[in-house]
């Protein structure tokens, strides 16, 4: 966690969150304009940095970088482009079972989409559930009462993604994915299976 040094961390600090942690604790509240304590995680735009790039910009923790950016459709760097798995996860809060946010899986491809190839780059992007946006928005608007430009800001601030990116090894055992996201990369191969028509 070294490449992060604005931030005043004990010795032996290590961030290990879990989904419910990254979307409750820390993007809930960037999206509430709450302070987080630490405030570990950096605002970032992704798209202009290609993943091997994130070194020193992003949060890292052992070969994973977190960082909150805009949610955008544009996801092209200058070397590639994420892709989409088109499949999501829901991250269930542990007190109530209920959903507060979704995981979407997205792979780097090198090069462009014509000639492009999958690499070992994974990002999970996290998003708050429209309910918990909504509380935040209506909680965030309740709590302030003074000019209409800072609603506003508020509004616009629950555009936020909280994202986790990390390269897989090929030597691995598959420890560094779980079993979803395994199913989950798998069908990035689905749209090259023709399936037979029922009649």
């Amino acid at each position: 966690m070294g490449d992060h040094k604005n931030v005043n961390l004990p010795p032996g600090f290590r961030f290990y969150p879990t989904d419910e942690e990254l979307v409750v604790h820390f993007l809930h509240r960037k999206v509430a304009l709450l302070p987080c304590h630490p405030d570990v995680i950096p605002d970032l735009d992704l798209y202009p940095y290609d993943p091997w790039d994130l070194h020193g910009k992003a949060l890292g923790e052992d070969n994973k970088w977190y960082f909150y950016s805009r949610k955008t459709q544009n996801r092209v760097t200058s070397n590639g482009y994420w892709k989409p798995l088109g499949v999501e996860e829901a991250v269930i809060g542990r007190c109530g079972g209920k959903k507060v946010g979704t995981k979407k899986y997205l792979v780097f491809h090198a090069g462009d989409a014509s000639s492009s190839i999958k690499t070992n780059w994974i990002m999970h992007e996290f998003h708050l559930s429209d309910s918990a946006s909504a509380s935040s928005t209506s909680s965030s608007s309740n709590s302030t009462r003074t000019s209409k430009r800072r609603t506003t800001n508020k509004l616009d601030c629950s555009k936020w993604v909280l994202c986790r990116v990390y390269e897989r090894d090929d030597d691995d055992d598959g420890a560094e994915l779980s079993c979803l996201d395994e199913v989950f990369l798998s069908l990035d191969d689905l749209d090259e299976i023709s399936l037979p028509n029922r009649v």
